[in-house]
């Protein structure tokens, strides 16, 4: 029976983990080689470090990169751990300078001035120029490789340049155009030179730019690039002169990596940056504890309503069997008004400045959200406990609902008035919040109506 007889190549998982399991890296290399790029991507981040590393090993180099440059940050790292310098010094001197800095951020700073080192003059000029930018701003995750032409260019010289520099750019689609001192005065698209007259000026095709200054927030030059729907989209200094651009790719990249932060934080955790079945048990415990104390804490306000109402809880047992419905409705009325303005938030849909607004929207909404579910309660309600007890449910659910709609859609505002990730504000610190507000309101009503 030949090797090939002894995987199912249907299943590229399986059949890698077993080769890695049977030490057969002649089978490894001969069927891994034809998978495209995403498919082994997926495999390798499930594998563990070592076999990261036979997997990559095994890849011609041309494919070995553009698996490299696929995989997240901190698995790049780990993989080059397991490699020779020869090895890690190559793979690093083809990466594009943006995907350089990312990979840079992760190594030991000793590890990453060696590497820095061994890189020619110009990919450790362009490389440094972007390590020039703080974390968190468009500079720092922008390509400096890029085509610009002059508004005073010919569209046969234009075309001159693109030609020239097809291996280095990072795209060609969208040209920025520069005036004499270098500043931003147009794009232009490749489709347009080619159906122009040779001998027009690039200035009477090309098309009045968008831009991003370098200092922008990713995010906020992310989201500009994807909702004008450009391949491309200029980053410039403060004087207005091209610096660099943002590929349509990158933002995307972007994107996703601040929506699973948005998404983790909402949860109460934060994000691992990583896929998870290649995050180390520890790391995820990291990413949890914090938060789980945190909210143990603010559940002690919660503990601490229940032992002032003591005696009324004696009273009435009754009471302690609405408990669990009301913070549990009340904490997700305060979560889905959170999630709706922190994704407002994240689309620019909503600013700081509309605090106001969005509070008396949210209080609209919480006043008919406890409305009809305070008129069920109290209908179901009264059936099985009585008038008076139905009563009581129905007038907490409606409060409740009202103060966790209002309180939900202002809190990611507040976050971001202080300058906080607004997701931090939302789900975790709403439902404590709630439980606390909850259930003195509840315990108001009932010593009102039930005259306890």
């Amino acid at each position: 029976m030949s090797s090939d007889e002894l995987y199912d190549f249907d299943e590229p998982d399986t059949f890698i983990e077993q080769a890695l399991e049977d030490s057969d890296l002649a089978s490894l290399a001969k069927q891994v080689k034809k998978l495209k790029a995403a498919r082994i991507v997926s495999v390798i981040e499930r594998l563990d470090v070592m076999e990261r590393a036979i997997v990559f090993r095994v890849l011609s180099k041309d494919l070995a990169l553009e698996v490299f440059e696929s995989l997240a940050t901190s698995l790049q790292s780990e993989i080059l751990e397991e490699l020779s310098s020869t090895e890690v010094s190559a793979i690093f001197a083809k990466l594009d300078p943006d995907d350089r800095v990312g990979l840079l951020d992760e190594l030991p700073a000793s590890v990453a001035q060696l590497l820095l080192t061994g890189l020619s003059a110009k990919e450790r000029s362009l490389t440094s120029e972007i390590l020039g930018y703080s974390q968190g701003s468009i500079g720092r995750r922008m390509s400096p490789e890029y085509i610009a032409v002059k508004d005073s260019d010919t569209v046969s010289q234009a075309m001159t340049k693109v030609k020239g520099k097809l291996q280095d750019a990072e795209t060609i689609y969208t040209l920025p155009v520069i005036g004499s001192s270098r500043q931003l005065v147009g794009v232009v698209s490749l489709r347009d030179l080619m159906k122009a007259p040779a001998r027009s000026r690039v200035s009477k095709v090309m098309q009045q730019p968008h831009s991003v200054n370098a200092g922008d927030d990713e995010e906020f030059a992310a989201r500009v690039c994807a909702d004008l729907k450009v391949l491309a989209l200029p980053v410039v200094d403060n004087e207005k002169r091209l610096v660099g651009i943002l590929t349509v790719d990158d933002a995307l990249r972007i994107l996703e990596e601040e929506e699973s932060e948005d998404a983790a934080r909402s949860g109460g955790a934060e994000p691992l940056r990583r896929p998870y079945l290649s995050t180390p048990v520890f790391s995820i415990v990291r990413s949890r504890v914090i938060w789980l104390l945190v909210l143990a804490f603010g559940a002690t306000f919660t503990v601490s309503v229940l032992g002032v109402f003591e005696s009324a809880l004696k009273e009435m047992v009754v009471l302690t069997l609405f408990i669990p419905l009301l913070i549990g409705l009340g904490g997700n009325t305060g979560n889905q008004a959170a999630t709706t303005v922190t994704r407002a938030l994240a689309l620019q849909d909503v600013r700081a400045k509309d605090i106001w607004q969005v509070l008396y929207r949210e209080l609209r909404v919480g006043v008919l959200l406890g409305l009809l579910l305070g008129l069920i309660a109290f209908g179901l309600t009264s059936l099985v406990f009585g008038v008076e007890i139905g009563l009581v449910i129905g007038l907490t659910l409606f409060a409740i609902c009202s103060v966790a709609a209002t309180v939900g859609g202002v809190m990611p505002l507040v976050g971001l008035a202080l300058k906080a990730d607004p997701a931090v504000f939302s789900n975790p610190f709403i439902t404590t919040f709630v439980d606390a507000t909850g259930l003195v309101i509840y315990f108001l009503i009932a010593k009102a109506v039930l005259g306890i």
